[in-house]
């Protein structure tokens, strides 16, 4: 790969005008315009705002998308699919094609997300320069909480209030 991935989690249920979705629009946006090409699931909800901020923007977009999901279909901005069959399958290759993990706000599917990819980090399963990062401040009372329990652990993860930082926190790894 020429380019750096980055791989964007997030939620899919977020709309045009919510908060979560300008995040992601905007982080897509600045990451192309950074050089970098993005992967995240290819669907919709801050999926779609961050392929169409890069897109837009004139930069690649992977989307890894799931078999398992039999009524979903890719986003028009995604640039490269990469089909899978299980979330598992889908987790790995996103974690995978990344060389730097943005954490958007969402629910389950992106709880998830965060903690597999930081628990690689935590156990020394994932590169140290491949940066985690979150954007929005969503996230905070959980890192919080777990450092309470687990101190050491919340090196791992960076606190991005606005995309630009996120460019400045994966250029400095």
């Amino acid at each position: 790969m020429d380019k750096k991935t980055v791989t964007i989690f997030g939620t899919s249920k977020a709309g045009e005008g919510d908060s979560a979705y300008e995040l992601a629009y905007e982080t897509g946006r600045l990451l192309a315009q950074a050089g970098f090409t993005i992967a995240n699931g290819g669907y919709g909800g801050t999926m779609l705002a961050a392929a169409k901020g890069a897109s837009e923007a004139g930069g690649e977009v992977i989307g890894v998308t799931c078999t398992a999901f039999k009524n979903s279909r890719p986003n028009k901005y995604i640039s490269r699919e990469v089909t899978t069959t299980s979330l598992d399958e889908r987790l790995d290759k996103l974690i995978q094609l990344g060389q730097a993990y943005v954490v958007l706000p969402g629910g389950t599917g992106t709880l998830l997300e965060l903690a597999k990819v930081w628990e690689l980090k935590n156990k020394g399963f994932l590169k140290t320069d491949k940066p985690i990062i979150l954007l929005g401040g969503f996230w905070k009372s959980l890192v919080d909480s777990v450092a309470r329990e687990d101190p050491d652990s919340s090196r791992f993860v960076k606190l991005a209030d606005e995309p630009q930082q996120v460019i400045k926190l994966i250029n400095e790894c």
